[in-house]
């Protein structure tokens, strides 16, 4: 991926930052892209440490100013954009229908849905200019599961869903494939904090997974940079699985 471009958003910590180490260690120069500019410019030194070459822009990708700005500076910068990693998300209030705010319900489906059709719809005229690319988004085991609380996560991993099936047919013409990893449950610094406060909950989120262990952001990773790779040039519009089977389960 030497002389190539790569955005992750939410890059500051967990499966962002992970992705962003690989991209680097491929040889692609990182735009990483986060809220949280103390943990963004942590993610920058790491790859710096490690030879390769990063830079940080603090942007809020629910915001469709700032995704305009971050997109507009990634051209002005570089000129193209070969990769992008739409991580960025967060967790909400797990209530029920009737018992959920409707602001947490915006906030949720801003940050985890409008925030990546944002990215695919200022990511996608630019790697169009650069002669083509690849988009990795993020939804989520509930995809398959469902839950049974959390309604406005897994209605806009859903949505996510649909976004990756339609931006991947409606321009795998122009050379740009678009797909999604579904994790399971991974070990980030949310599961972290849950040890200290919820560590029950944890262990059961844990024991679930058939593999009998969490996902590392690792794994995620290096699922990320293969199907940005021409390694998976016929994988397209396609929701891939990362939970070791529980999906299915």
């Amino acid at each position: 991926m030497r002389g190539r471009i790569a955005l992750v958003t939410g890059g500051g910590y967990g499966m962002g930052r992970a992705s962003a180490i690989r991209f680097a260690t491929a040889g692609a120069h990182v735009v990483v892209a986060d809220i949280d500019a103390d943990n963004g410019k942590k993610t920058v030194a790491v790859i710096a440490e490690l030879g390769g070459e990063a830079q940080f822009v603090e942007a809020d990708v629910a915001e469709p100013a700032n995704v305009e700005r971050l997109l507009g500076d990634i051209e002005k910068d570089h000129g193209r954009l070969d990769y992008a990693h739409n991580n960025a998300g967060v967790l909400g209030a797990n209530l029920p229908i009737p018992d959920l705010p409707l602001d947490q319900w915006y906030w949720s489906l801003a940050n985890n849905l409008t925030s990546v059709f944002l990215c695919m719809k200022y990511e996608i005229p630019l790697m169009k200019k650069s002669g083509g690319g690849a988009i990795v988004n993020v939804t989520s085991e509930s995809l398959f599961k469902g839950n049974v609380a959390d309604a406005a996560y897994t209605a806009g991993k859903h949505g996510v869903k649909g976004l990756t099936e339609v931006a991947g047919l409606a321009h795998i013409a122009d050379g740009i494939r678009v797909n999604a990893v579904a994790p399971g449950n991974v070990e980030t610094g949310i599961t972290e904090r849950g040890r200290l406060y919820d560590p029950a909950r944890i262990q059961w989120a844990e024991q679930v997974q058939p593999i009998g262990r969490f996902g590392r952001s690792e794994e995620i990773a290096e699922l990320v940079v293969w199907l940005c790779s021409d390694a998976a040039s016929l994988i397209n519009a396609t929701v891939v699985a990362a939970d070791s089977g529980w999906h299915v389960a």
